[in-house]
């Protein structure tokens, strides 16, 4: 079994750095119109050495279309990761230490924003501010806010009943301290690896809300909008639906992969 988390965690960590260094340095390498760029002669054209990943319905590369959407995804994934632990923490942290009322009205707001699905809740969000990248952030962000905000609240109440937490408490450390101090340092583990597994969920959600329209918009190049571009295509080239697909299923199982082992090892106890 150990054996096996630790080529589970070995599989997740490769297939996350070669995610994350097509991200980073492919954009830098491809020409300036590697993602408008078409060759109307060669119109969903299959693999060949040419296109090594086939064209598009308007002649267009997949290769380069899904290394450029590759930094796409990934940058409205982990910002709006980001953007969810900014809101969630505080929040989680400040109700789990405190209990009694404030506890009381900050998790039934959570619950409120809990009671729609989440990815409804930032279709709903997307939706009224409108299509385009920057609201896709917000949407996803506080979407996943109110499920890290439960987590860190259940992390915060139980550290929150330490003996050292107790200690502090008696010797005269103010609150604020003790949070700071104390209480953020030992539920910063479950943080990271929530943030890990919303990455995965965050991508899907992204795929999700550019398939529906309410997300990246054209001419860019995002994963769920070459996705939903396909739509249309799948009964003469398949590939164009198959390449996005496999690069979202790919880092999202690299992703939920190395959030299970970086669980195992920050949390023993899970094991």
């Amino acid at each position: 079994m150990k054996r096996f988390k630790t080529t589970k965690g070995l599989i997740g960590i490769v297939l996350l750095t070669l995610i994350a260094l097509i991200a980073i340095l492919g954009p830098m390498i491809l020409p300036p119109d590697a993602a408008t760029k078409m060759d109307m002669l060669a119109r969903r054209s299959p693999p060949t050495w040419t296109h090594l990943l086939g064209t598009d319905q308007l002649g267009r590369d997949m290769l380069y279309r899904v290394i450029l959407g590759a930094r796409t995804s990934l940058e409205i994934a982990v910002t709006a990761v980001l953007m969810s632990i900014v809101l969630g923490l505080p929040l989680g942290l400040v109700s789990g230490y405190f209990g009694g009322w404030i506890d009381n009205v900050l998790m039934r707001l959570v619950d409120t924003l809990l009671a729609f699905p989440a990815l409804l809740l930032a279709l709903t969000i997307s939706a009224v501010l409108g299509p385009n990248v920057q609201n896709t952030i917000i949407a996803i962000g506080i979407a996943f806010t109110p499920y890290l905000a439960r987590i860190i609240r259940g992390e915060a109440l139980k550290v929150a009943q330490m003996p050292y937490v107790e200690a502090a408490r008696a010797s005269g450390t103010t609150d604020g301290m003790i949070m700071l101090r104390h209480v953020l340092p030992n539920i910063m583990p479950a943080v990271i690896v929530q943030a890990t597994i919303s990455l995965a969920f965050a991508i899907l959600a992204e795929a999700g809300l550019s398939f529906l329209g309410l997300g990246t918009q054209p001419p860019a190049a995002s994963w769920g909008l070459m996705i939903q571009a396909s739509r249309d295509q799948l009964d003469v080239a398949p590939w164009t639906a198959l390449v996005p697909g496999a690069a979202v299923a790919l880092t999202v199982l690299g992703l939920n992969m190395f959030g299970d082992v970086l669980r195992d090892i920050l949390d023993p106890k899970s094991k």
